[in-house]
């Protein structure tokens, strides 16, 4: 693999890592300097990778397959379902009713910022 292919490959990890840590601050309500605070990150840091990403992104659309699953889901409700997200190298993972959107979203991050 070329120097190139490695650099948009690391670029895009640190991309996918500030994406989430943004995302977590925003649905965790915590002001960005205590967030940061709490996580050792630098302020001025987090606000200028805020800013990048706003700057920067486009919608992105994700192909989506529907599927029947052996996976029992014991619902509340008729028609709620676990879904089935499938993510780079082969992981995936099923996410019942009433998950957390904000903990989705950190565990995404995490995973696909991993090599």
């Amino acid at each position: 693999m070329n120097h190139f292919v490695l650099m948009r490959e690391l670029e895009a990890e640190v991309r996918t890592k500030w994406r989430g840590l943004v995302s977590e601050q925003t649905q965790s309500g915590q002001s960005a300097a205590k967030f940061c605070r709490e996580r050792g990150l630098r302020v001025w840091q987090f606000y200028d990778w805020k800013k990048r990403l706003a700057e920067g992104e486009a919608p992105k659309f994700v192909s989506v397959e529907v599927k029947p699953t052996d996976l029992e889901v014991s619902s509340s409700a008729p028609g709620d379902r676990a879904i089935e997200i499938r993510l780079r190298r082969g992981r995936s993972l099923v996410v019942e009713p009433g998950f957390d959107a904000s903990h989705l979203r950190s565990l995404l991050a995490v995973l696909e910022s991993e090599g």
